[in-house]
């Protein structure tokens, strides 16, 4: 039985007259578990004027995974208003794979605690949408996006979304008094096709990938911010300006930064959820925008060929007080930081080598942690030194004070960096802990080392329990069998380079 709203486009599905969505009307599976306010009801209504004024033939509903990376399903027309009443299902396995698409615990034997009853036998997941995020997408025709939630067929939250464990932790923060504001930097690199030649078979397999696509860089590398330089990029900067604008990201800049084929977005900074929402939807428009135009971009942080610069994502991050709406990390009585902010401070340091699994979280993010190379190396701080994890950067046109986490990659999931940020530096304010005075030469300090491997990173994120108490010990095991198998499969590869060293010589 079709319900009244489901309506075809003869009847005023077309043009300003379309009804929109209420709450009365909506049933099904949102209302039946109360998931949206009255914010969402009266937002779902909206979009469903745009769609019918726009025309829009279709509407993906996306959301991001363990990786950061984006899921779900595009609906038809007729079907978004059923997806608006009662979500879209997905498999429950897509919240259990590695990086290569392999579903990493036991789903059908059930024989890992953490997947029997929601998890067994891949079963349904439901995506419940925000209506807020909704867009209409610049470069592909008559197309909607929005991001959703994840939720458990009973109406609870799906204990490994992302998105959800980073709500989780801003509304704990939200309880002492203060809201995280944060910005975004992301490096990345973008190519154009190799020259043409013998075509490569790309296809790949859960667990092996196909080989990556041949590439030539676009710039020669070596002359940072060189204004000729992005000039001659400027048909790729006018694409990316024109589909990031036009998804209403809150965009600063574009830029050419140090590597070869190597540039920067900027983002301006927004409450965490929005920043971490925009990073993920910026991500995924400059791959597409790029692939839909011949080129190719990656977030990886150290693609081969890009060894004098990797790419990295600066986060930057200050509390507010909730009641005052004012800084709380600008400095007093001489110091670098209010005691507010050294307590967070500090907190990001005691905690660097555990979150590491949150802010670099492939195998290829570590080989950025070189010394004298503008990533840090240790876990040190420094006022306005970018060789440090942390740099302090003071109030400026009226901004309050920040902190710029520098280790991060840019492939990292961003509702899980931001998370392992606030679970740091709540913890850090909770002991009053003191980060110790800022060192001016990052690369020679006496100080603990960042993890020299993803291995390394998940050891110390088992080891150190405040993630456990914030997250729960089900999220760590969750991530950390995910990871564990992707970096088992890694050193299982027999490389180039162990066949070069070794091939003929033994």
């Amino acid at each position: 039985m079709r319900s009244a709203d489901e309506r075809p486009r003869a009847e005023g599905g077309d043009g300003p007259s379309a009804r929109p969505l209420t709450s009365a009307e909506a049933g099904g599976f949102v209302e039946r578990y109360g998931l949206w306010d009255e914010r969402q009801y009266v937002a779902a209504g909206h979009v469903r004027r745009v769609i019918d004024e726009l025309g829009l033939d279709r509407v993906r509903f996306s959301f991001a995974d363990q990786h950061g990376v984006l899921r779900g399903k595009t609906l038809t027309r007729e079907a978004v208003p059923g997806a608006l009443r009662s979500g879209v299902t997905a498999p429950s396995s897509l919240l259990l794979k590695d990086t290569s698409g392999q579903t990493v615990l036991p789903v059908f034997s059930g024989d890992d605690p953490l997947v029997p009853g929601r998890f067994a036998g891949a079963g349904d997941i439901v995506l419940v949408p925000d209506m807020t995020t909704f867009r209409v997408l610049p470069w592909a025709e008559r197309t909607g996006w929005i991001l959703c939630d994840v939720h458990h067929p009973d109406g609870t939250p799906a204990a490994f979304c992302p998105r959800g464990l980073l709500r989780g932790r801003l509304d704990a923060l939200a309880e002492t008094g203060y809201d995280l504001t944060v910005g975004v930097e992301l490096e990345f690199h973008v190519y154009r096709p190799a020259a043409p030649g013998p075509a490569r078979a790309g296809v790949g397999r859960p667990g092996a990938p196909g080989p990556a696509p041949e590439v030539e860089p676009l710039s020669s590398g070596a002359q940072l911010l060189h204004e000729e330089g992005l000039d001659r990029l400027d048909e790729l900067v006018d694409l990316l300006h024109g589909g990031l604008t036009g998804l209403d990201l809150p965009l600063r800049s574009l830029e050419l930064e140090f590597g070869p084929s190597q540039l920067e977005l900027t983002l301006d900074a927004r409450d965490a959820v929005r920043a971490a929402d925009d990073a993920l939807l910026a991500r995924a428009a400059v791959r597409q925008i790029c692939r839909r135009n011949g080129y190719h971009a990656t977030f990886m942080s150290r693609p081969a060929g890009a060894e004098t610069a990797s790419t990295g994502w600066h986060l930057h991050q200050s509390l507010r007080s909730r009641t005052t709406g004012e800084a709380v990390f600008d400095p007093v009585d001489g110091q670098a930081l209010s005691p507010v902010g050294l307590h967070y401070l500090a907190g990001l340091l005691e905690h660097a080598p555990a979150a590491t699994v949150f802010t670099t979280p492939t195998v290829n993010g570590y080989k950025r942690y070189l010394p004298m190379s503008l990533a840090p190396d240790r876990v040190v701080w420094g006022i306005d030194n970018k060789g440090a994890m942390v740099r302090v950067v003071g109030a400026q046109g009226g901004g309050g004070a920040r902190l710029e986490n520098r280790s991060g990659e840019s492939a990292a999931n961003p509702y899980l960096y931001i998370a392992s940020q606030v679970v740091s530096g709540m913890d850090g304010m909770a002991r009053r802990l003191d980060p110790g005075p800022p060192v001016a030469d990052p690369y020679a300090a006496e100080a603990r080392a960042l993890p020299g491997s993803l291995g390394q990173a998940l050891d110390a994120l088992d080891a150190d329990p405040v993630f456990a108490e914030a997250l729960g010990q089900d999220v760590v095991s969750w991530i950390t069998t995910i990871k564990r198998a992707e970096f088992a499969r890694y050193l299982a590869y027999v490389s180039d380079w162990e066949q070069r060293e070794y091939f003929d010589l033994v």
